[in-house]
């Protein structure tokens, strides 16, 4: 059936299509910059489309023009690793993502499937946790890093999110919660164990929340810079989103490079956008199950 052109769904679809734009065009603007001339920003700061249209900022950021090239272009000749950085990020991410969601899926099963004294009690207290900022967990984290002498290491950056987090195991569980017990009780008249349930069982009955639970704490891990920032101060370590701010600091005669920056900035991006691009549906399911705002 049709649905009829009233005037408050045209207002509607307008007020939509403006917040679409308003949402969309700082990425547009970061593309725009990207592909324009640096040297020739400056003057045109209100052109809608990229000034002197170049790939010079994409070969400055991958040290793929020489330093004469780059200060030419109004780069400071200096260059982001961006093979060692990604290498970087993605060890980051995907040993973070991977033990994180491992060790949360055990705490939820613990927390929806076993029956022990002051189950919901612990619960709500863990819960609580998320109240809590994560700028007020940062120095003890650090002071606890700093202590093991695992500053300037993969294991200090990747150990604070390793294990599991409050809403990591708010999301599992309340799935967990969902799978009928009555497959549980058949398995253990099988005699299996919680181990084999664990694993045999809720494991491949959940693997779409667990799926999903994975995507968004890489995404999450991926785009972090306050704590690799702190605890990775040399480039072995660094990860492309610090890597981003050194090159930021890298300034030719007191003016950013802009294009530099907004084409490092897009080639950072592109992993998450391409992962996003491949799991929206997923990653949109999600928020509305989990209640994300």
């Amino acid at each position: 059936m049709r649905r009829e052109l009233s005037v408050g769904r045209i207002v509607a679809w307008a007020l939509l299509i403006v917040l679409m734009v308003l949402t969309l065009f700082p990425f547009y603007w970061m593309l725009r910059t990207a592909f324009s001339d640096n040297t020739q920003l400056p003057g045109h700061p209100s052109s809608l489309l990229p000034v002197e249209s170049t790939l010079g900022a994409f070969k400055r950021v991958l040290g793929l023009s020489s330093v004469a090239e780059a200060q030419a272009q109004g780069g400071s000749g200096a260059a982001v690793n961006f093979w060692l950085y990604l290498r970087n990020s993605l060890i980051v991410s995907t040993v973070t993502t991977v033990c994180q969601v491992f060790f949360s899926a055990m705490a939820a099963y613990a927390f929806a499937r076993l029956r022990w004294p002051g189950r919901d009690k612990v619960f709500a207290l863990f819960l609580a946790a998320l109240m809590v900022p994560p700028i007020f967990t940062t120095l003890p984290n650090f002071a606890l890093i700093k202590n093991l002498g695992l500053l300037n290491s993969f294991a200090g950056i990747i150990l604070p999110g390793a294990f599991m987090t409050p809403f990591a195991i708010f999301f599992l569980r309340q799935f967990f919660l969902g799978i009928n017990r009555e497959l549980e009780e058949a398995a253990m008249i099988d005699g299996a164990g919680h181990r084999r349930i664990f694993f045999g069982l809720i494991i491949p009955m959940s693997a779409a929340p667990i799926t999903t639970l994975a995507i968004l704490t890489y995404i999450n891990s991926w785009n972090d810079y306050f704590w690799p920032l702190l605890v990775g101060q040399q480039e072995k370590v660094r990860v492309l989103t610090v890597a981003l701010g050194v090159f930021r600091s890298q300034t030719p005669q007191g003016g950013p490079d802009w294009a530099g920056l907004m084409a490092a900035t897009l080639i950072a991006a592109l992993p998450m956008i391409i992962l996003f691009v491949a799991f929206a549906r997923r990653i949109t399911n999600s928020i509305g199950f989990s209640g994300i705002k």
